[in-house]
């Protein structure tokens, strides 16, 4: 035999609650004179344990009837106190430092691993030569750069050299033959000899 279960229908409904705009103006303004009366509970408690934390650790002084020495003894007790007040106050700022670097670490962390960074939005943009360069050169751009005069500038003369050059260039290769075999070379030793 076989028994099969069957789900209990829901006995309980939640109806949709539906509050006035009186009622939630209402419950808003109780909400915030709560908060505000909270706030200044905190405050309050506050200033008692400053009160109390100073009447503890500085308690009122009597200096009236008091010899110079006693003075002085004073005043060195209060230095001191100074100083284990100024080692305590570096401590407390070193581990809040090192606790929020700690938090800002774990952040990061769990924003890696939540994969949910988001790049944005870039969106295209037109830009002009001029700006474009503008935004490489700074300010060394001008705003109407001339190209043709940034070219190297070629004089006619250097032209009828370079022709001249290669003149000489097939000259020698006319001269190849000349210069080849035992008396090429006893010349080109002549002629080496009669420089030196």
């Amino acid at each position: 035999q076989y028994v099969t279960f069957r789900p209990k229908k829901n006995t309980f409904v939640n109806p949709k609650c539906k509050i006035t705009a009186s009622r939630k103006l209402s419950l808003k303004i109780l909400l915030l004179t709560r908060a505000t009366d909270d706030l200044q509970r905190e405050r309050q408690q506050r200033e008692e344990d400053k009160k109390r934390y100073l009447g503890e650790k500085m308690p009122p002084l009597q200096l009236s009837s008091k010899s110079m020495d006693e003075l002085q003894k004073i005043c060195k007790q209060l230095h001191e106190r100074i100083d284990l007040v100024d080692e305590e106050r570096y401590d407390c700022e070193a581990k809040v430092n090192k606790n929020n670097k700690d938090i800002h670490e774990l952040k990061l962390k769990v924003q890696d691993l939540g994969g949910k960074f988001k790049k944005p939005a870039l969106r295209k943009v037109r830009v002009s030569a001029d700006e474009m360069m503008r935004a490489l050169l700074g300010s060394k751009h001008k705003s109407c750069m001339d190209l043709r005069s940034n070219l190297k500038s070629v004089k006619k003369e250097d032209v009828k050299q370079d022709k001249v050059h290669t003149s000489e260039v097939s000259d020698w290769r006319k001269n190849v033959e000349a210069m080849s075999g035992m008396e090429g070379r006893k010349k080109m030793f002549d002629t080496g000899g009669a420089a030196q």
